[in-house]
């Protein structure tokens, strides 16, 4: 088929490669010239392993075109995904105002039937503002599809090469059998497409993230309670974990979630409940919990420092969300980093991906290592706030050349506690023993 996906941020670039990928002709949309020019050039602008070689290789093979006009980009398109930001508004609800833009214009450009989809993450109820956008203007006939999508980061090529299933709410039979034919080479192993209408679709991918998003807050009240009763979160997450009505991933507890979608999608649940009068009580604890996570380890920092960081400098590893992307929204490391700063301390940081964004974010009030090593000259001690693979079996022997104490403040639980004792750190984590000096 011929598609067009409009919208090139971390969906909408995927969903384009990995469309091209099983012989697809798309084309991919963006207002913003500079990233068209870098993307038709063959220069990719996120990093998400296993993405650049499929981009190259359908860039190359004349299936992957970019532009900046959507109405070159529609023309002969069957399908048309609208891959668009819905960022969170000040009262935290949805802002449809991308997607809803975009619906004007195709309902003046586009020429025979078209299926369109939203495949941002949208509240209920979108897929009947966007067709009501498209109608005003369209005289031709059309239909809108919610796709929500199930891209994790740092493993999306992987989740849409191989979906564990599909999601596609519409109520046209004809729509219904073109989104089937696209999914076909997906779900070749047989999982499962699943139609439900659009209201329900677009709820799904709420309810998934929200539920996920309380499965983090939840370890994460765990891990407090076990600092405070004695016990070991990583035993208990094993014990909860093996049972199969529970399942053992999200309960890694942490300094809270970040990233694009659980913040957003959350909050936006939350505001939908209260459009219909519904206090939505676990998701408002979900996100204080999440909130006051973020600066858990702040306490433990301070007490070590006898309540005092004024002219302390600290070594901080790990600056995305999560590991393998080089997103740094809502990043808990970057409430840590303005904590910091705020008490008078100074701040080194590494990461492997992350730091051209944060300098773009928040410039020269932090010292950016070209190592994680060099990132320890000097420091008072490390923080760890992203449990990259390369964090996780350092040199000891360097940290504690470089450190002017040896000093860990490990919000990931990426070191054995009995191992840091044998090495003679001052070790704190999250829901464990600590080890004090």
């Amino acid at each position: 088929m011929k598609i067009t996906v409009v919208g090139t941020g971390y969906v909408g670039l995927v969903t384009g490669t990995c469309f091209a990928e099983t012989g697809n002709e798309v084309t991919c949309v963006d207002i913003d010239v500079n990233k068209v020019a870098k993307l038709s050039s063959g220069q990719i602008t996120i990093y998400e392993p296993g993405l650049e070689k499929l981009f190259e290789r359908n860039l190359k093979e004349d299936r992957l075109h970019f532009t900046t006009s959507l109405e070159e980009g529609i023309k002969d398109a069957a399908v048309i995904f609208l891959a668009l930001p819905t960022p969170p508004g000040a009262d935290g609800a949805a802002d449809l105002s991308f997607v809803l833009n975009v619906a004007d214009q195709l309902g003046k450009l586009i020429t025979d039937y078209k299926v369109i989809v939203d495949k941002s993450t949208v509240p209920v109820g979108t897929a009947a503002k966007v067709t009501a956008a498209i109608a005003r203007n369209a005289k031709v006939p059309f239909d809108v599809v919610s796709n929500p999508e199930f891209l994790r980061e740092g493993v999306a090529v992987d989740d849409f090469m191989k979906p564990d299933r599909v999601v596609i709410g519409t109520e046209s039979e004809r729509a219904r059998k073109i989104m089937g034919e696209l999914f076909a080479p997906f779900v070749r192993q047989g999982n499962p497409v699943i139609y439900m209408d659009e209201n329900s679709a677009e709820l799904t991918k709420y309810a998934a993230n929200s539920f996920l998003a309380t499965k983090i807050s939840f370890m994460n009240e765990i891990a407090i309670l076990c600092e405070k009763l004695g016990a070991d979160v990583d035993m208990v997450r094993k014990g909860i974990g093996s049972d199969d009505r529970i399942g053992k991933r999200f309960l890694f507890p942490g300094i809270g979630y970040g990233g694009s979608c659980f913040p957003k999608d959350v909050q936006a649940l939350v505001r939908s409940a209260e459009e219909v009068a519904y206090d939505f009580k676990i998701l408002n604890a979900v996100m204080d919990v999440n909130e006051d996570q973020k600066l858990f380890l702040l306490p433990k920092i301070k007490a070590y420092f006898n309540g005092d960081l004024k002219g302390k400098h600290f070594a901080l590893w790990g600056l995305a969300f999560k590991p393998n992307t080089d997103d740094i929204r809502e990043a808990p490391a970057l409430y840590m980093i303005e904590a910091l700063l705020n008490e008078g301390a100074t701040v080194t940081v590494f990461d492997p991906e992350a730091m051209n964004n944060v300098k773009q974010q928040i410039g020269d009030k932090i010292t950016y290592a070209d190592h994680q090593y060099t990132c320890l000259d000097n420091a008072d001690a490390l923080l760890i706030a992203t449990e990259w693979s390369v964090f996780r079996t350092p040199d000891f022997s360097k940290i504690s050349a470089a450190l002017k104490n040896k000093a860990i403040f490990d919000g990931r639980n990426l070191f054995e506690v009995s191992r840091m004792k044998e090495l003679g750190y001052h070790y704190e984590s999250v829901g464990r023993t600590p080890v004090l000096s």
